[in-house]
């Protein structure tokens, strides 16, 4: 049940906010604009983060939110929170700030919850007191000795044989063509084949010798890792458990009443089960909170504050979406029933926008793709270059698509209109023949005039569509960049993507790692403007037919 002895975390505006208008309708959370009395919160909430998070200390960055709400007396004021644990992130510290709880930390721990727990420590320790014992490392270095002995002799035997093998066959072919008596022929003929068989039985000798080696070896430290599997399975077994127990008890409230627990809430999508910390991030506590007071939601905003994370885009200060993967169906049920603004992605910015045709003949087409318009078919979003080739040209086969643009890029882009075509281009692509200058406008200066950058990329599964830096797993990215001038406070760059990544370019220029400036106009790893700063200015490759080497070039409009 509710503890409702918890002291208010409705927080008065110290602003003077009279001047702001109240939103018509509730922030779409996966892609808004801050609304201006969120901006007044954020940068209150922010004077107090200054006290308990410093910026310049080693503490590591987080995301905080902030939701407006109205109170049943119609008094305007707003809630603030931490993306996952206050207490573990701020220690004693967060007194000055009041946070909304977790939504789980409004509930009593059950009794259950504490044996589970206390059972599921007992074991790691055991684990960790098993993992312990130096026998383990003794034998695992003697194994791998043994192996590394026992692969050796093996081969050099081998190799031994090999030679053996090679001396018998030319005393055959010596024997066969010399004039010797019989019974001298037939004795060296013997001797050869006795010596062949003496060979594979002494490999033979040879690997059952290593085999027993091993194989007590091996038998001996399986019994001190035998345990210890077993006990990992028991403890992975009672985490699931104990998981889907907590899971249940997060029951996400919306404006109507209705109560979803997790479980629930996840079993439609792909993973079918919640991620790790669904529920504790700043939006879903913040909504859970107004909703079990009786406060009325009316915009909300959430920022990063602190020091960068190396692999994702984290910009203090900056304001950013909720992510998909934890927040989509949280957030789906909790606004149900409220008045939202519509999903801008859902909008066709690209409509009545027409698709410039550079050049074209019976095998290629390059166009000049509008920044907004897709390059191949969405799933909200049809319109795209694909499908408007597609009907200008219904007599074209094959696939079309060779290479793509982002929705926000803007600039050349090649289509196959036949299979020929398309096989060729495409192994341009592989062959690395085919030349792509784009032409950027970052945020900032630079203090250099050209570099290389990179960075391996892979998807971030918790908020796709975005990127991560990942030396790990991530795929290898590369890309040169010259400076072309600089105004103001920014720098227009021509930018080589080596490799062709998914946002490679926006995040080798984002990333700290890179040039630690975003492009202008990145809504995913810097701030929205009127349009993203980036353009495919000039394409070169060879006509895949005539084999002529083609160039095109068409300026920026930004």
């Amino acid at each position: 049940m509710f503890n409702s002895s918890r002291s208010s975390c409705f927080t008065n505006f110290t602003s003077d906010i009279s001047q702001y208008q109240l939103p018509e309708k509730f922030t779409y959370p996966f892609h808004y604009q801050t609304h201006d009395l969120a901006l007044v919160a954020s940068k209150e909430l922010q004077q107090k983060l200054k006290k308990c998070h410093p910026v310049d200390s080693e503490q590591q960055g987080r995301m905080y939110g902030v939701l407006i709400v109205k109170d049943i007396h119609g008094s305007l004021g707003y809630l603030s929170a931490l993306s996952g644990n206050a207490n573990e992130s701020l220690g004693d510290d967060n007194s000055v700030i009041n946070f909304v709880p977790t939504i789980h930390q409004a509930y009593e721990q059950s009794a259950f919850e504490k044996i589970q727990q206390v059972e599921i420590n007992d074991i790691s320790h055991t684990i960790i007191r098993l993992a312990a014992n130096t026998d383990i490392s003794k034998l695992t270095i003697l194994l791998e000795n043994e192996v590394t002995k026992s692969d050796k002799e093996i081969q050099s035997l081998q190799q031994q044989m090999r030679e053996n093998k090679k001396a018998r066959k030319e005393k055959r072919a010596w024997l066969s063509s010399t004039d010797l008596p019989e019974d001298e022929h037939r004795d060296i003929s013997i001797a050869l084949s006795r010596a062949s068989v003496t060979d594979k039985k002494a490999l033979q000798v040879l690997k059952l010798h290593h085999q027993k080696d091993i194989g007590l070896t091996s038998g001996k430290l399986q019994q001190l890792t035998d345990e210890i599997e077993s006990l990992k399975k028991i403890r992975k077994k009672r985490s699931a458990k104990l998981q889907k127990h907590f899971f249940k008890q997060y029951q996400i409230l919306n404006c109507k009443g209705e109560r979803k627990d997790l479980i629930e809430l996840f079993a439609d999508t792909i993973a079918q089960k919640p991620p790790a910390g669904s529920g504790d991030c700043a939006a879903p506590k913040m909504l859970q909170y107004a909703f079990e007071h009786k406060l009325t939601p009316l915009c909300m905003a959430e920022f990063w504050w602190g020091i960068q994370p190396k692999s994702e885009i984290r910009k203090h200060q900056h304001f950013y979406p909720a992510c998909q993967s934890k927040c989509q169906p949280i957030l789906s049920h909790m606004l149900s029933g409220m008045k939202v603004n519509e999903n801008p992605l859902l909008i066709n910015p690209a409509e009545g926008i027409d698709l410039e045709i550079i050049f074209q003949d019976e095998h290629v087409v390059v166009v000049n793709k509008p920044a907004g318009l897709l390059s191949v078919p969405g799933k909200s979003i049809k319109d795209s270059v694909y499908t408007r080739i597609k009907a200008q040209f219904p007599q074209a086969t094959g696939s079309l698509i060779i290479h793509r643009l982002d929705m926000a890029t803007s600039g050349l882009l090649m289509l196959a209109l036949n299979e020929r075509a398309h096989k060729n281009l495409q192994q341009q692509f592989l062959d690395k023949k085919v030349s792509k200058r784009y032409v950027a406008t970052i945020e900032d200066k630079l203090e250099h005039t050209a570099g290389k950058i990179c960075l391996p990329l892979r998807g971030d599964f918790d908020d796709r569509p975005k990127q991560m830096v990942c030396h790990e797993y991530g795929k290898y990215a590369e890309t040169h960049w010259q400076l072309i001038e600089q105004i103001d406070n920014t720098s227009k760059l021509f930018l080589y993507p080596i490799t062709g990544r998914t946002h490679q370019l926006r995040m080798h220029c984002a990333h700290p790692d890179g040039l630690n400036t975003p492009i202008i106009g990145d809504g995913l790893y810097g701030t929205s403007a009127n349009r993203l700063h980036l353009h495919a200015q000039q394409l070169s490759f060879c006509h895949p037919v005539t084999k002529e080497k083609l160039t095109f070039e068409i300026q920026e409009d930004f």
